[in-house]
Order: structure tokens, then C-alpha cells, then sequence
């Protein structure tokens, strides 16, 4: 079922201790559209959006998150990827979208609207909605990541928040509305945090790829308008670990 929350509380994003350097490897500066799920194994309705997420990441002009929410353990089955930094930007959203509450699943586009997880037509209509892009590029080597945003005159200041992720996983559900099904599940977020903000001027920010969490295979870079906003600016790229 859909299960929707209307308390609010705070949490934070922790990066957990990590494991090999990436070779050398580029981004490239495209603006794909963000689509952003959110989602819980303990949720019956949330598997059809999690196999359309699964398509959308294979779309090259899509950058597709699955961020798993905490708010449906009470139903016996603990998500094995939840994080409370997902449950309050979820929460954030809300606000921003002046919604009634939060629900999974829900799908967010670029930061400004929002639909039901599964609905594919919904989604492909915000996908293909116009975009503002500023170049975000993202590079590792020498085990860091550079995180680089380019000079945009005119546009408004952003935050430039990094994401890791786990491309694909598959879990045994033991509990729960989704008891005794394997459940497979793409681009999952494992962390997340702002590494500061863009003020129309070119920037860059180190990050140790040690300092990501451990199963995290790739990683995102948004960069969007407080709030969380609208997102004006995106990359990803995947990890050699």
C-alpha cells in the first residue's frame, strides 16, 4: 500500500569509512533530468516504481536515485538500505511542494514537481519538460574525487550536494507487506552530503573516495537551489572500487 507521514523530525547523513581509489576517469558536463524515488522495502506499492527507476537509470539523459526511507519499520521489516537523511529531504520536499504529507512511492523530478512512483507517463512528462544546466563535471584520481562547477552569470545560487550509490541490488524480504519476495533494486543512495555552496562563480571540492560508504559504486552530484529547489545542474560517475 501507499503509506503517507505527517511528523516531522531532523536527521543527518553520515559518510561511513570506505574502501579503494578509482583510476582516472571523467563525467561528462551533460544535464540529464534527476529523477529521485522514494521508496521502502516494507512497502507493497513501491515495487513496480522501483522496476521503472531501473529503467530510467539506463537512460543516458536521466540521472535516476533511489533514496529508501526509515518510516515503515513499524510495519515489522527494517529496509536494509533506509537512511534518515532520506526520510528528511523527503520531508523538505513536502514543504517545498506543499504537500499534505510524504508518501512512497513518490517520484520528484529536478527538484519541482512531483508524482506517484509509478506512473511512467507521469514521470516521461516531466522528464521532457525544459531544463536550466550549469556544467558540473566530476573526475577521480590519486584516490579523490574532484568536483568541479562551472562559472554561470545570471543564475541563482545552488548548493552542490554529493550522493553515493549502489547501482543494483536484489533482498529477501523475511517481514512485512512485502514478506517472501526477492526484490530488486536500482541506484540506491548510501550517502549523502552538501559539500558547500556555488555562488555563480567556477568552484571545486575534494573528497576522498576512501570516505564513501564501503558498498557505494557510484557517485552523483546535484546542484540545486535551497530548499531542496529546484536542481539547475547534475553529473555522475561510476567508481572503479
Amino acid at each position: 500500500m501507499i503509506k503517507s507521514l505527517t511528523r516531522m523530525s531532523c536527521a543527518a547523513a553520515l559518510l561511513a569509512a570506505g574502501v579503494a581509489a578509482a583510476d582516472p576517469t571523467i563525467a561528462g558536463t551533460g544535464r540529464p533530468a534527476v529523477v529521485e524515488l522514494y521508496t521502502s522495502q516494507g512497502c507493497s506499492s513501491c515495487p513496480p516504481a522501483d522496476a521503472l527507476l531501473g529503467e530510467l537509470a539506463r537512460r543516458a539523459d536521466v540521472l535516476a536515485l533511489a533514496f529508501h526511507v526509515d518510516y515503515w519499520d513499524d510495519l515489522g521489516w527494517r529496509d536494509h538500505f533506509e537512511l534518515p537523511a532520506a526520510t528528511q529531504r523527503q520531508r523538505q520536499y513536502a514543504r517545498q511542494l506543499a504537500s499534505a504529507s510524504v508518501y512512497t512511492p513518490q517520484m520528484v523530478v529536478d527538484g519541482t514537481a512531483d508524482v506517484v512512483g509509478s506512473d511512467a507517463a507521469g514521470v516521461a512528462r516531466l522528464i521532457a519538460a525544459p531544463r536550466a544546466s550549469v556544467p558540473v563535471q566530476i573526475s577521480a584520481s590519486g584516490g579523490e574525487l574532484l568536483v568541479s562547477v562551472a562559472a554561470a552569470a545570471g543564475m541563482p545560487a545552488a548548493e552542490v550536494t554529493l550522493l553515493s550509490y549502489l547501482p543494483q541490488a536484489q533482498t529477501a524480504i523475511g517481514r512485512g507487506e512485502n514478506a517472501g519476495r526477492a526484490l530488486r533494486e536500482y541506484n540506491i543512495v548510501r550517502s549523502c552530503t552538501m559539500l558547500g555552496r556555488w555562488h555563480g562563480a567556477s568552484a571545486e571540492w575534494r573528497v576522498r573516495v576512501a570516505d564513501l560508504p564501503a558498498d557505494a559504486r557510484a557517485v552523483a552530484v546535484l546542484l540545486q537551489q535551497p530548499g531542496p529547489g529546484a536542481i539547475i545542474g547534475a553529473a555522475q560517475l561510476a567508481l572503479a572500487r
